[in-house]
């Protein structure tokens, strides 16, 4: 047991705190357990609170500009209040539900570029508040995600990036301030129409609504634009059809039509992002959507998504860091 971390709002002699997870790996809709370990300071300690949270690096659009930021997106209280004596030792269990969106940080073993998550312990002493040690979290697929990740390597493409978006999806129910959107050089075959995709998972417990961003190329008298599609899958679907064959489908599908989102939905909201009147790096070029079908022999419902600007206010300073990889491979 090591007590590591001094804290600091506490001043020298205060209690120390080191949170040790009993296995840092999870899934969307799991949960992680662990221990809040303690060690009194100097003098008696009266502790009002002990919480646990997951926070994780989202990017935030104001204006013109984009900055990156640490944000806390779910927590739960440990403990309430308590006395700790000096110099005693206390060992409080607890077990973090996993929310079921929340975004995938590794595959095959290997940390997304770009993706960071980690698990923060607080502390609140006398209205004075700790935000303690962050520990790192890795956030694995489920069924149905690795088989859609595996279709997209089988197609040929290959990953780029992955980062979270602050914001929400119009038409999707969604409970996190963010959506993680992954994206993926054009595989050979797409690639006279398709520059990139990005791949987005809006995870509950029933299924997951899939939605896919095309970057299509222009043609000798065509801008280029984006194409949008979203898709509703079941977890039980996950070892039933060819993934393959069904995400071959969604992307002709998605890259088949092209519209005029304002007119065709009567404005974005108050604020565009994904790539409505933002450019999302893409110039600012015009924007469309890809409107639902059955695809390629798997019952899988689609209907056309688009994302409005609803924004939570709350992101906070810092960062943590991770090893990150440039690929699916095993």
């Amino acid at each position: 047991m090591v007590f590591k971390k001094m804290l600091s709002a506490f001043g020298v002699g205060g209690p120390s705190v080191d949170t040790v997870l009993t296995n840092p790996n999870t899934r969307p809709g799991l949960a992680l357990d662990g221990r809040v370990n303690l060690l009194g300071g100097d003098s008696p300690a009266n502790i009002e609170q002990i919480t646990v949270g997951l926070v994780t690096r989202v990017e935030v659009e104001s204006g013109d500009s984009e900055y990156a930021g640490t944000m806390e997106f779910h927590r739960m209280a440990v403990s309430g209040p308590l006395q700790l004596a000096p110099k005693q030792q206390l060992s409080i269990p607890f077990q973090l539900p996993v929310p079921w969106e929340t975004p995938i940080t590794d595959v095959y073993g290997h940390r997304l570029h770009g993706m960071t998550m980690g698990l923060r312990t607080e502390l609140a002493i006398a209205r004075a508040v700790d935000k303690g040690d962050l520990d790192q979290v890795a956030v694995h697929p489920l069924p149905v995600h690795e088989r859609i990740l595996e279709a997209f390597q089988r197609l040929g493409f290959r990953f780029k990036h992955a980062d979270l978006e602050r914001g929400h999806i119009r038409g999707v129910q969604q409970t996190l301030p963010f959506y993680q959107e992954i994206e993926f050089f054009a595989a050979p075959q797409y690639a006279r129409s398709i520059n990139e995709v990005e791949l987005t998972f809006v995870t509950h417990q029933r299924g997951v609504e899939v939605i896919l961003e095309c970057d299509k190329r222009g043609g000798f008298l065509s801008a280029g634009h984006d194409s949008f599609g979203r898709y509703s899958v079941s977890h039980a679907d996950a070892d039933r059809v060819d993934w393959a064959q069904v995400v071959d489908g969604w992307l002709r599908e998605t890259t088949s039509r092209y519209g005029d989102l304002r007119s065709q939905f009567g404005g974005f909201g108050h604020g565009a992002p994904h790539g409505y009147g933002h450019g999302k790096g893409h110039g600012g070029h015009g924007r469309g959507v890809g409107m639902g079908g059955v695809v390629a022999g798997a019952a899988l419902g689609a209907v056309g998504g688009m994302v409005a600007g609803e924004m939570i206010e709350d992101a906070f300073e810092g960062d943590f860091g991770g090893d990150d990889f440039g690929g699916f491979d095993e």
